[in-house]
Parts: structure tokens; C-alpha cells; sequence
């Protein structure tokens, strides 16, 4: 982890949808990351106003880039500059990688449940691709919470390491509409989707949630009175209000 701010160049964008985008930054020195941390952003304007905001890393650690996921808030300083206006060969201000507590570290036998809510979803993937990439063989699964299909991030990848991975399966929650053809009515998550679509407490499964506040911890609550293990469970919150997704 690196406490010293260094300079990242822009090397590349995807857009996930319509208010999301993955950008791929370039760090001289960068020694790769762990699946889960985040780094720090800083923007600097001409009058020398400064805004700094935390952004989870969704790549996989392998060389000196790195990508993260921005979601724009409709009155965010800092959001919407980089869904709209970041461009290939721009350069900001980065700090990190951050984090020991939210990471995903390979080498335990445990089944890994992954938890995400909309956005919340950024370091899970970045565990997801980590864990594709080793010789890790303990099974991962994702339940993720979304609005409405348009709002899906990393839409083609989850689907393709739905079908042709064994190390992944996927499960989703719509809470506002659905696919066509989607067996369910759109709802908010509830304790029993919850249970229905995770490993068993019993299986002793290493969870990470991961959303805004009211979602990680109501789902946390909900693991704990179904009997998983307090110890087992790793959470990681960003701001908001909102009520469970």
C-alpha cells in the first residue's frame, strides 16, 4: 500500500451503462493489489479547490494498471467527471491501494459468498476476476441486488463466467423491473431470497457484503440470526440512505 499520492494516466474506458464506466489507469510503480481494496482519488481545479473521493479497484492484480468502476451520482463533484469527461491520456492523482480487511486471499478450502448491492458489486469483481485467475478451486458465488437489468455492471462477463466457469455461479435480485422472460416479479431483497440463494450456513462460507449502509448491514443482521458466524462475515459500505435494494 502506498500513503504517497502518484501520478495515474488514463489508458483506457468502458461503459458499463448508461450512468456507469470502467477506467483502466497506468501506475508507474504500481506493485499490483488485493481483490477487495480501493485507492483514493484527487482533483485538483484551477483555483486550487480540491476534492478526494475512495473508489473500489474491480481488476485483478496482475501488473502495473488498474481499472475501477465509477457509478455518477446526479449531484456528485467528482462522479460525473469521470463517467463524461476523463479521457484516454488524461492524468490524475491516485493514493493506494488501500485496505487489509475487505480482501479476498486465496489458499482456504472455504466456499466464498459474495453479497453485492448495485455498486457495491466494483470489489467483488475484482475477487471474482482474481479468483478466475488462480489455481484457487474453492466455489465462488455472487448474489447481486440491482434495480433493473439496464443498471448491471460487468453485464457479459458475469453471464459468460455464469455459463462456462465452475469456479462462479451467479444469482440476481430485481428489485424495480426484470429481464424478459425472468421467472420473478421485480422486490426488494428479503431474509428468505437471501437464504435461498447462498451457501448454507452450514458449508461455513467465507461472505463478503458489500453496498450502501442500510443494505450491508441489514443483510449482515440477516446472516448472523440464520446462524452464520459473526467471524465469517466481511463487510464493506459506501455512503447513501437508500433503504435495502
Amino acid at each position: 500500500m502506498s500513503s504517497v499520492w502518484q501520478v495515474a494516466e488514463v489508458v483506457g474506458g468502458v461503459e458499463e451503462n448508461a450512468k456507469a464506466r470502467t477506467i483502466r489507469f497506468r501506475v508507474e510503480g504500481l506493485m499490483g493489489h488485493l481483490p477487495g481494496q480501493h485507492i483514493d482519488i484527487r482533483l485538483t481545479a484551477d483555483d486550487g479547490y480540491t476534492a478526494i473521493r475512495s473508489y473500489s479497484v474491480a481488476s485483478a492484480s496482475m501488473d502495473g494498471h488498474l481499472e475501477i468502476t465509477v457509478d455518477e451520482l446526479p449531484d456528485g463533484e467528482v462522479s460525473p467527471y469521470l463517467v463524461r469527461d476523463l479521457a484516454v491520456g488524461d492524468r490524475l492523482e491516485i493514493r493506494g491501494p488501500v485496505g487489509g480487511w475487505f480482501v479476498w486471499r486465496h489458499g482456504k478450502a472455504n466456499p466464498v459468498q459474495l453479497i453485492g448491492g448495485g455498486s457495491g458489486v466494483v470489489p467483488l469483481m475484482s475477487m471474482i476476476r482474481a479468483h478466475q485467475l488462480s489455481t484457487d478451486t474453492s466455489p465462488f458465488r455472487l448474489l447481486y441486488s440491482l434495480k433493473s437489468p439496464e443498471t448491471a455492471l460487468y453485464r457479459d462477463e458475469l453471464r459468460l463466467l455464469d455459463r462456462e466457469s465452475a469456479k462462479l455461479s451467479v444469482d440476481y435480485v430485481y428489485t424495480r423491473s426484470t429481464p424478459e422472460g425472468w421467472p420473478f416479479m421485480p422486490a426488494r431483497l428479503t431474509s428468505d431470497t437471501l437464504l435461498a440463494r447462498i451457501f448454507p450456513a452450514d458449508e461455513n462460507p467465507d461472505v463478503f457484503v458489500c453496498g450502501q449502509t442500510v443494505f450491508v448491514e441489514t443483510v449482515a443482521d440477516w446472516l448472523v440470526m440464520a446462524g452464520y458466524s459473526a467471524d465469517s462475515i466481511k463487510t464493506e459500505r459506501f455512503g447513501g440512505t437508500g433503504g435495502i435494494q
